[in-house]
């Protein structure tokens, strides 16, 4: 039988589980929907979270940002697109992307594709680029930047 919480360790639960690590709105949703949370209880709870900053989307946008690009590896267009799942905003998108510094994006890209070099085979120039190409693209790099972390590795 499933136990049934009050409104306040319910509150209490979506506080912890906000602690642990930065959520969004949608997140925080998410989780209280498999609580079996009712549409009026979840309201209370997450402009509470809100009000007590358990839950503020500008401070996870930022660390989403830096931990998909440090640790993951990724573009600004994949953490973008990322960021837009979760029912973010545009502008709040695009104001944690500007966090990222331009040298290091270039050199993170360039890094890449040199460790990706090594374990591709290839016939001709061209396929060589080719596939680099495809697979920056895969990972969420723009195209000037790849063009750009192409021409450094090549030279």
């Amino acid at each position: 039988m499933k136990k049934e919480y009050s409104l306040e360790e319910l509150l209490h639960k979506a506080a912890s589980y906000c602690s642990i690590s930065e959520h969004c709105i949608t997140e925080v949703e998410e989780k209280l929907n498999a609580w079996g949370v009712t549409t009026e209880e979840k309201t209370t709870i997450i402009d509470r979270l809100i009000t007590e900053d358990f839950i503020n989307e500008k401070r996870f946008c930022q660390y989403f940002v830096k931990d998909k690009f440090r640790f993951n590896k990724w573009g600004k267009i994949k953490i973008s697109y990322a960021l837009k799942g979760k029912g973010l905003d545009n502008e709040l998108i695009s104001a944690s992307l500007n966090i990222i510094d331009e040298g290091e994006y270039e050199e993170l890209l360039a890094s890449i594709l040199k460790t990706k070099l090594a374990t591709i085979k290839y016939e001709f120039e061209y396929e060589k680029q080719g596939k680099l190409y495809r697979f920056a693209q895969s990972r969420g790099f723009e195209n000037s930047v790849i063009e750009k972390a192409l021409r450094l590795i090549n030279n």
